[in-house]
């Protein structure tokens, strides 16, 4: 059994009153079906539209299938009953740290999700320890969140997620409002709580460079998918993703140009260091 299994998932938003003269919807998720195995790093990709977000919120039960069925550990998200069983194993971060950041203090807002579980004062304090320490957060546990950069705020969202001790984190564009070092960091801490900790993450990303690190890309395009595989499986269709209005990662971009002009550049790099080391196999026959 998978961890997560989403089977046959329909689901559609009420189209705005302005945008059309009858009670129309859009559906945005088509008989979607995929699942993702404990401890894989699986990066979502998809234009705006594509219901990359929509899915995420269906991970932990935050919106429910209009058809199909969204399983946690084989239980249905649909189940009131399961709900918190199902919220303790998925956690959710979301694009913007400041609709998460609920305390005056770093540590008090890392202890907020476990409180609300119910969790011994012993057990909490260990659990925020940790949880600071897995993000390099702990040197700031006595500081003020509004006074923390970018990057560290979302450290400190993803802290108060490991808190309650998931099994999977679902990140929502984690990274769209961080500057490139901000970028950095919080990557750097996703795939150290995945290689590390092996927490389960889904990574909804528009940064091709972000996706690459991840283990398997699932692309979304209207409400279904249009490819599933490792990252090198996935970027080789540069034409495929392109035609779609998505991106690929820049080195990647790079060796796709100098084949088209004719240079015989072997695979798919996805970093600056295999584009490098695959032009020199290529200079070095010349």
């Amino acid at each position: 059994m998978a961890f997560i299994e989403v089977e046959n998932v329909v689901f559609s938003y009420e189209a705005e009153a302005e945008e059309t003269e009858s009670n129309q919807s859009k559906t945005v998720l088509k008989n979607l079906s995929l699942s993702v195995e404990k401890g894989e790093f699986v990066a979502l990709l998809g234009h705006n539209g594509s219901g990359k977000s929509t899915l995420a919120k269906m991970f932990n039960g935050i919106l429910q299938p209009e058809k199909g069925a969204v399983k946690v550990c084989g239980m249905n998200t649909a189940d009131e009953e399961k709900l918190l069983d199902i919220r303790k194993k998925v956690g959710l971060v979301l694009q913007n740290p400041d609709n998460q950041l609920v305390a005056s203090i770093v540590e008090e807002d890392v202890a907020f999700g476990p409180e609300n579980l119910g969790i011994e004062p012993k057990e909490i304090r260990r659990r925020v320890d940790e949880a600071l320490k897995a993000v390099d957060m702990y040197e700031y546990r006595r500081h003020a969140p509004h006074k923390l950069s970018g990057g560290q705020k979302q450290r400190v969202a993803i802290a108060g997620i490991i808190a309650m001790e998931p099994d999977c984190i679902v990140l929502d564009e984690p990274t769209a409002m961080l500057d490139p070092q901000g970028r950095k960091e919080v990557m750097d801490t996703i795939v150290k709580l995945n290689k590390e900790k092996q927490i389960t993450i889904i990574l909804i990303t528009h940064y091709m460079d972000e996706a690459a690190l991840a283990d398997r890309l699932i692309v979304l395009d209207g409400g279904k998918i249009l490819a599933d595989g490792t990252p090198k499986e996935v970027f080789s269709h540069v034409e495929l993703l392109k035609s779609h209005s998505l991106d690929v990662p820049q080195s990647t971009e790079l060796a796709y140009k100098l084949k088209s002009a004719g240079l015989k550049i072997d695979g798919t790099p996805l970093n600056v260091e295999e584009c490098v080391e695959a032009i020199d196999k290529v200079l070095k026959k010349k």
